[in-house]
């Protein structure tokens, strides 16, 4: 087990209990289109490539924004797993996950009202290599699926306000109109 894992996590725990205001925390992600449905996202120091295969209308140049969606919920998945049993001392050889989502493209391309755009199910497949019993295993799981950040935000209902900011292109100068609007 590492040392240096358990210790940041059980040193976090405590500095969040003594000092409960400096827990919120932003993170960001910009991206801008490129061509096409390909777009540039950079978050922290990483850039990655988004696009569309190709018969969605793509260049397939990087996994789309959905398979993006799976794969955070993987890999929070698998680090959650890593944290919670290097923090309760329970043997952890390998964590792997496969997630898999259902995606009716009849509500991205508007063609049913009725459909919603999103994934309508989303199941995965947590395999552990461990010489943990069956009940720390268990007790693991439901620490994580309480504790993992990407699951909660998929399972739960969160606010999400999008606003639009326009520029007007005239012939000698660029007016800018701001338009907010909560989803």
């Amino acid at each position: 087990m590492s040392v240096a894992l358990k210790d940041a996590v059980e040193f976090m725990q405590s500095e969040l209990r003594a000092n409960p205001d400096n827990a919120m925390v932003t993170f960001v992600a910009d991206s801008r289109q490129v061509q096409g449905l390909q777009s540039e996202t950079k978050i922290r120091n990483f850039t990655l490539t988004v696009d569309e295969p190709e018969s969605l209308g793509g260049t397939d140049t990087g996994p789309n924004p959905v398979e993006l969606i799976l794969g955070a919920l993987a890999s929070c998945q698998e680090i959650t797993y890593r944290a919670f049993a290097e923090a309760l001392e329970i043997p952890l050889d390998s964590v792997s996950v496969r997630i898999e989502g259902d995606l009716d493209l009849r509500g991205f391309f508007a063609v049913n009202d009725n459909v919603r755009a999103g994934f309508q199910d989303i199941r995965g497949t947590v395999e552990l290599d461990s010489t943990a019993s069956a009940e720390e295993l268990a007790r693991l799981k439901q620490i994580v699926d309480a504790h993992c950040p990407v699951l909660d935000i998929l399972q739960g209902s969160v606010p999400v306000t999008l606003k639009i900011d326009h520029q007007t292109r005239t012939d000698t100068n660029v007016t800018a109109q701001t338009f907010a609007h909560a989803l």
